[in-house]
């Protein structure tokens, strides 16, 4: 995420890193990993696990979440999520793809089809259409 963090501020996206790791583990971790260093969006600690329990990520017993990623419209409507096994990690590309096709619907109407990448054309989602295209 830290590495293509300047495409999500294109995108007008804000980017927020929660785990239920206390503000000193952030602070920690931020000062001893070279990764850390390039982070330069928040890191918010989730201590109570209410954040993670409320959607739903929170390993009951274990007192950590799983890595999972939320994209929240504007109006606060969950528009995608997606849930990693520990042993993998996110496919951030994907998640830039799925922000610009969210923002290619709110701007054209058109929907986003399987594969879709910038500037290819959208889907209506009209029924009438099916078969046509």
């Amino acid at each position: 995420m830290a590495a293509r963090y300047h495409t999500f501020q294109q995108l007008g996206a804000e980017v927020l890193g929660i785990s239920t790791d206390s503000i000193y583990s952030h602070k920690i971790f931020a000062a001893t990993s070279p990764s850390a260093r390039s982070v330069q969006y928040p890191l918010l600690s989730d201590r109570t696990q209410d954040i993670c329990r409320l959607y739903g990520v929170l390993r009951e017993g274990l007192g950590y979440a799983f890595r999972a990623t939320f994209i929240i419209a504007p109006g606060g409507e969950v528009k995608f999520s997606c849930l990693n096994p520990p042993e993998v990690g996110r496919n951030v590309p994907e998640i830039i793809r799925v922000i610009q096709g969210l923002q290619f619907e709110a701007a054209t109407g058109l929907g986003v089809p399987a594969d879709w990448q910038p500037g290819m054309p959208g889907i209506h989602r009209d029924f009438a259409y099916t078969g046509k295209i």
